[in-house]
């Protein structure tokens, strides 16, 4: 992976305490509001961490693919993983 490593694993780490946060939450039968608002919060970072892998991707994969055919396989990647993101 090519991504900055620390910024990356400072999101997912960062997602996965607000995770833990969200089922202590859930297990205190917390407001569904404040659940839902922290859940949405947690997508938001998993969502600036996936910007980031395919950002880099972009960056180095695909730039570095030789033949016109790696090429377009790598594109064809990354529209695949786009469509399930946008979906």
């Amino acid at each position: 992976m090519m991504a900055d490593h620390a910024k990356v694993s400072r999101l997912l780490k960062t997602a996965r305490g607000q995770l833990d946060g969200i089922l202590k939450m859930v297990e205190e039968d917390r407001y569904c509001l404040d659940i839902s608002q922290q859940v949405m919060a947690t997508e938001a970072l998993l969502n600036r961490a996936n910007r980031e892998i395919l950002a880099a991707h972009l960056r180095s994969c695909v730039r570095d693919a030789v033949s016109a055919e790696d090429r377009q396989a790598k594109t064809e990647e990354l529209v695949a993983a786009l469509e399930k993101i946008l979906k």
